[in-house]
């Protein structure tokens, strides 16, 4: 199966030249328990809402300051401003859990189409499997679950696009996950699915990617029938997709699943690669690949599109390096 270093380069991006790691910041530290040692939070899907600031859920944590007094599983938050100026604000919710690890669902994707926040969770068994959808009219303070999951696929995440879901392709959502119901194990394959942007609470409207036959996407409503996105043997766990409107493609974070003996590679010093494509179906190509960042890449990553500039070429990662909310931007060197 294709990895970062077998597939085509880029037609457009020729580099990605992060900031000097001087300028990273970081932010939501947590709570120092052991020597040192800090209690950060993690995860921090990204969606830019029609009042102007982001909305983001956590794990394991405690937030921006001030601090919840309680560790959560399951905690939001609002960002304003950035990414040199940004706050954040936790937003206290009865979504919030306290299970820890898979104990608790965890906020694997996060949007805001047409001023109603989806969320999609991994954990929804409250055993690291399953994902399942959740809907907020008020930025997050109450949630509304749907009564359904996904069995199948245990990490997914949204394809996000400008503020309100402005700018978006179509009438459709689309939501990506590694091909598996476990959150905590990789898969060899991506799926794309996608519904109706008013029918997404109903688990019949849901439909997905069966194959591309030339350059167009093949769809259907037998999940048994779903085909890949997207191939990498060991690989394919956890990621973000941001569509980048100045040069009119998708970016896609990916974190290194394993390595080669099968362990887990999210902290220390892991890889990331870096994916573009067209449209949500490809073609995917390599923007940037790393096997080993000159900082922790964390276990997830984003780029945020509130952070994009207009022209496209200036663009913002934000990962859970350390357990933070760690922001650093990155200039695209085009073709």
């Amino acid at each position: 199966m294709p990895n970062a270093a077998s597939r085509e380069p880029s037609p457009v991006i020729a580099e990605i030249k992060w900031a000097p790691t001087e300028l990273i910041l970081r932010y939501a530290p947590g709570k120092e328990y052991d020597n040192g040692k800090w209690d950060g939070s993690d995860n921090w899907p990204l969606t830019w809402a029609d009042d102007g600031h982001m909305y983001t859920a956590y794990g394991d944590g405690y937030g921006f300051e001030p601090l919840t007094e309680a560790k959560l599983g399951l905690g939001f938050a609002r960002i304003i401003g950035g990414p040199e100026d940004m706050k954040g604000e936790n937003i206290r919710s009865d979504g919030e859990n306290q299970g820890s690890g898979r104990r608790g669902k965890k906020g694997s994707g996060i949007l805001m189409v047409d001023g109603v926040l989806y969320m999609l969770v991994r954990n929804a068994d409250n055993d690291g499997k399953q994902g399942q959808l959740a809907t907020s009219t008020d930025y997050g303070v109450t949630w509304t679950w749907c009564d359904w999951v996904f069995e199948k696929f245990g990490y997914p995440t949204f394809i996000n696009y400008g503020q309100n879901y402005s700018g978006a392709r179509d009438d459709y959502v689309y939501v990506v996950s590694p091909d598996g119901p476990d959150a905590y194990l990789p898969s060899d394959t991506f799926i794309l699915a996608r519904a109706t942007k008013d029918r997404l609470t109903e688990l019949s409207a849901w439909e997905y990617l069966q194959k591309v036959e030339g350059g167009e996407p093949v769809w259907t409503a037998d999940v048994d029938e779903r085909g890949a996105v997207f191939e990498n043997t060991h690989q394919c766990l956890r990621s973000g997709i941001t569509y980048n409107a100045g040069l009119k493609r998708y970016l896609w974070w990916q974190i290194r699943g394993m390595d080669k003996e099968g362990k887990d590679v999210r902290f220390g010093e892991a890889g990331f690669d870096v994916y573009d494509a067209p449209k949500p179906w490809g073609p995917w190509t390599t923007a940037y690949t790393t096997d080993e960042w000159d900082i922790p890449p964390g276990e997830c990553g984003s780029f945020p599109s509130k952070w994009i500039s207009e022209d496209g070429k200036t663009i913002t990662l934000v990962c859970s390096s350390n357990d933070n909310f760690t922001v650093r931007k990155a200039e695209l060197v085009l073709k």
